[in-house]
């Protein structure tokens, strides 16, 4: 409940509609933020580093993003892919996204990516007998790990572009 009725959160309902400026903040579960399009992690992960990522304008598809958005979306599931790659060592990814109910979306009026860090022999039998995923370790640890790693790339960032003005 404390995701769904964080003060962070617009309360149009949705609990992926977020102010830009608060997103820059990184509260909750937010690990990165950008100029059109943010990162979480998923409150409720299939594996260990399972993230999210959200334009902050509330739109049900695809079709309704401005081409800015849809760049900017991919733009952000690139560098997902990268930071979860640099943090979490996966041997695979699992990447889509759910547009409407009937295709599995649970939040079907604010369109998200997913994705999820794959290892070899990472599913379980918790799920099967006991409805239960066993995670390797807390969203807080695997949010440090992912600040970790994009601190580090904008700091690699900004000395690049120092280094090409000079």
């Amino acid at each position: 409940m404390a995701y769904l009725t964080d003060d962070a959160r617009e309360v149009a309902g949705c609990p992926f509609c977020v102010a830009h400026e608060v997103a820059r903040e990184l509260p909750g579960l937010i690990v990165r933020a950008a100029d059109l399009a943010y990162v979480t992690l998923n409150l409720y992960p299939y594996n260990n580093g399972h993230l999210l990522i959200l334009p902050y304008r509330h739109v049900a598809d695809l079709t309704e993003l401005s081409p800015d958005e849809a760049s900017a979306l991919m733009a952000e599931l690139t560098e997902a892919r990268r930071a979860l790659q640099a943090a979490l060592s996966p041997v695979g990814f699992n990447i889509g996204m759910n547009l409407g109910e009937a295709a599995g979306a649970g939040i079907p009026g604010h369109v998200h990516f997913h994705i999820v860090p794959r290892w070899a022999g990472d599913t379980n039998f918790m799920p099967v007998v006991a409805d239960t995923k066993v995670m390797p370790e807390t969203l807080e640890q695997t949010k440090q790990r992912l600040l970790a790693v994009w601190g580090a790339q904008n700091v690699r960032e900004a000395v690049d572009r120092d280094d090409s003005t000079r």
